[in-house]
Formats: structure tokens, sequence, C-alpha cells
């Protein structure tokens, strides 16, 4: 590994305490691994997220499937090939509504419980450890034995970026009609008409402040005849022409040193307290800067931005909604190698009627989309975590075509696959092939990558400086859970 290059470094902590449960509200049935990261590359988390992983703020954990009491499965939307739902498109209508004519609907939004606090499992602090040493470790290769060296997968492995079709052919040209003067082509409806001009008007319009996701409206690709309808189209068609009210969106890196991020913190901070204690009855002290700060802002992802990615490059981001020049929303998003990770999503509760929560999400999934023209292999959006057991969990399988991780096999399997077994039972192995495995099992725990008196070196050579040490099983452990191929690029700290 050159000097200077980035890696990722992290803190294991076991699972064996119980924890309080935010879903079923059992008092020590949450388990989960967890590790804290001081660092981390997109890729490395791509890897662990598809090992059943997640973040909050920092800490990275991993929930113990078969004895936790509501088992979280990662799941993630095709969204290429999504269509939204009758229920996405009246949300869609009603947002519409609200920015034309004022109208706020009376009855309460979907209800839908957006990822929060509680699906941490119980957060652990850092041990103590000498900063300088994690922050700029020596690499150095050690000699395993004579002949052999430190492994050297230090950097990212990527596959080739492979072309995604988007189900969406090239214009085509009108056919002939056969009306008054068969001659000539079809008459438009006026709605098409007004799409067309919106259309225009948005690509020669220039949007200021951070990186515009969509001033208002979403590119669209012209569709062949007899195609069902985009979910650009459905978006763009709720935002009108001239409204009453104006939306944007702003996608802003979460990062001290952007000037739109610094500029806009305290006011998203202050919507954050804000959206904490009304809906989910936070005291001011639990949703408090330095909590925010924590949760949100606090990312271990290193931003990184290959000429193969997207414009915006790779790390954590906050799309924040603006509604007339305020902020009334922010959803929290990581843009990793194959997808968008949704983290957490908070908004104003006076606008909680218009199911902002449903809202973010298509617009997430439109987001995706919008990435993966400009980098192929980004076509996934993940919504977190599945919870089969807790019915009001259930809405992200919704989001169709979607999968469910394996919690055994760590691959990724049709939710509608899934779903028989889990009405069976709250853990359920989805891979139907019994003789399937874990391809990146654990086989060889000497080649696990440790930092160790700010020196990089394989665990084997590690063990045999430390004769006395007795962390083998824990180190084990940690090498299983994140898998053989992580565990030589991963730099696990020890003291």
């Amino acid at each position: 590994m050159a000097a200077g290059s980035s890696c990722t470094i992290v803190e294991y902590f076991g699972g064996d305490d119980g924890y309080r449960c935010g879903y079923c509200k059992n008092e020590k049935g949450n388990f989960s691994h967890g590790m804290w990261s001081h660092a981390m590359t997109v890729q490395d988390y791509q890897d662990l997220i598809d090992r059943g992983w997640r973040r909050s703020g920092k800490y990275v954990y991993k929930p113990i499937m078969n004895k936790t009491c509501c088992p979280q499965y990662t799941i993630r939307c095709h969204a290429l090939n999504f269509q939204p739902s009758k229920t996405h498109k009246k949300i869609l209508k009603k947002m519409s509504k609200f920015l034309s004519k004022g109208e706020m609907p009376t009855e309460q939004g979907d209800g839908e419980p957006m990822d929060s606090l509680c699906e941490e499992g119980g957060l652990h602090g850092p041990v103590k450890v000498c900063h300088s040493e994690v922050a700029s470790p020596v690499v150095t290769a050690i000699l395993t034995e004579e002949g052999d060296t430190t492994p050297g997968e230090f950097e990212t492995a990527r596959k080739d970026p492979v072309s995604v079709p988007d189900g969406r052919g090239p214009e085509t040209t009108p056919k002939p009609g056969v009306g008054a003067d068969p001659g000539r082509p079809l008459c438009r409806k006026a709605k098409e008409l007004r799409k067309a001009r919106r259309l225009q008007k948005d690509q020669k319009r220039q949007v200021g402040g951070g990186v515009p996701v969509s001033a208002t409206s979403i590119p669209t690709t012209p569709v062949q005849l007899n195609q069902p309808k985009a979910l650009e189209e459905f978006i763009n068609e709720s935002l009108p022409d001239s409204p009453l009210h104006r939306l944007e969106v702003r996608l802003v890196p979460v990062n001290d040193d952007d000037p739109q991020f610094m500029a806009t913190y305290e006011q998203s901070a202050a919507l954050y307290a804000r959206y904490q204690m009304a809906v989910h009855g936070d005291t001011p002290s639990e949703c408090n800067e330095s909590e925010f700060r924590r949760f949100l802002c606090d990312s271990p992802l290193e931003m990184e931005t290959p000429p193969d990615g997207p414009a915006a490059g790779y790390g954590s981001f906050h799309q924040q909604y603006w509604l007339d020049g305020r902020i009334v929303a922010v959803g929290v998003v990581d843009i990793l190698p194959t997808c968008v990770s949704s983290v957490y999503l908070y908004y104003h509760p006076d606008f909680a009627s218009l199911s902002l929560g449903s809202y973010s999400a298509l617009r997430e999934v439109a987001f995706t989309r919008q990435l993966q023209k400009q980098s192929p292999k980004l076509c996934f959006y993940y919504l977190g975590f599945y919870i089969h057991s807790c019915n009001k969990m259930r809405y992200k399988g919704q989001y169709q075509p979607s999968d469910l991780l394996c919690p055994e096999t760590y691959v990724f399997v049709p939710i509608e696959c899934c779903i028989p077994s889990l009405e069976q039972n709250h853990y359920a192995r989805f891979n139907q092939d019994p003789d399937a495995g874990d391809t990146h099992v654990l086989k060889d725990l000497g080649r696990a990558l440790v930092l160790y008196r700010r020196t990089v070196m394989p665990y084997a050579a590690y063990a045999r400086k430390r004769k006395c040490s007795n962390d083998e099983m824990e180190v084990a452990q940690y090498a299983g859970l994140v898998g053989q191929v992580c565990a030589e690029r991963i730099l696990l700290y020890r003291a």
C-alpha cells in the first residue's frame, strides 16, 4: 500500500450482550456485532452491506440474525426496472396538488416509520486508542516467513463496469394518422405538449447551490409507444409549470469543507431536532447538535471521484428538499460503487401528510437511475433493512422489484421467494440450494490484516510478535463476519 492511499481502519466489538429492540420493545432481545470505523473506502462498505452490515454514523453493525428478536434483512430495489405502484402514484399526485394549488391533505401521511436510532442495536464508543496511530499508519510489508510477503490486495477491487439497459428505447417518429388527414401524424395531447415544453425549459435552466440533483424535474428519456410510463415522468407530472410552491432538491456532500453544507448546517440540525421530538418523542438532549453530527454527519466514508464514477463522486451526502427557500426535508444517502444506500430521512412535521417518506424514496430511486447513466454498474437502491416481523417496516417490500439478502450464503433472492419462509419463521435461509455456502468464507485467518503500532501486517505475523496474545477467537469472529476478501483488505486495529 502506498503511503497516503485510502484504507479502511476498524475496531471490532463483540455481540454477546442484548439491547432494547426498537421494533418489538424487547428489553434484551436485540443482538448485533459492531465495529467502530475510523475510515472506510466506499468499496469496502459496499462489500460489507452485501454481507448484512449497515452503518449508523461511524458505527457499523451486523444483526445476529438467528439470535436477535427481530431479524433485519438487507433489502435492495432494482432501480432500473422499478415501476411505481398505485399508492406511489397517489403520493405523487398529492404532492402535485400541494405544489400547484397549495392543497394540504387533511389525512395523516402514510405512516412509514423511517429508519431510526433504534436500528443501531446499542451504540458502542471506540476504545481508548492512540489516534495518531490510527490516522497515519506506517504501512510496511512484514515478512511472514522467508520468501512470503504481506498480501498485496490493498487497493479496492473493482469489477469492470457493465452496461445495464434501462428498458427505454430511442425516440420514434410519429406514424401517419387515420383521421381527417391520414397523411399527417396524430395530434399530441395538451399534457404531452406541456411536458415537452417543460423539459426544454429545464434543460436550459441553470441551478445554483450544491450539486443540482433536480431543480424542479428529473431528466427523462423518450419512451417507445405502448411502454409503461417511467418513474421520471410521474415525478415530472407532479411538478407543475407555474407552481404556487416551488420544490427544489439539492445534493450536498457531507463535508465541513463544502460551503453549501456549512451554510445550511444549523438549519438542517434544527430541522432534525424538530423531527425527532415530534415524530420519535426524543428529548432535546437526545437530538441536540452533537447527536445530529454523530448520527448523520460523521461518516467514515472517504470521498472518491474516479473517472468511471458519477459526477458527484462516491461518499456520504445530504439530499436537501427546499420548499419556497427553506429546507423541509433531508434524505441522508451514501453513493457507493453499485448502489445508492438510504441512511435516514427527517422532515418538518407540518408536512407529514405529504407522505415525505415515500416521496423521498421515489426521488432516490429516480436519483439512482440518473446516476446509472453516468456509472453503468450503479443500478441498485438499498433501503436499509427489511423487518418482516414488524408490520410497520414491511413497506420497504413495496418498492418492486426487490431482493433480500440470504443471511447464510450472502446472495440476493427475489423478495417474493422469501416471504413464504418469513411467514413461517422470523429467521430464514433464503437460498434454496442446500449445498450453497458463503463464497467468501474465512479460510486463512493468518492473512487477515491488522494495524499494530502504526504498522500493517498479516495476523500471522502479529500473532508471532504477540506470543502471549489471547485475541485469536475475537479476530477469527471478526474475520468470519466480514469475509476473507474484506479481512485481507480492511485493517483491524490492535492495541
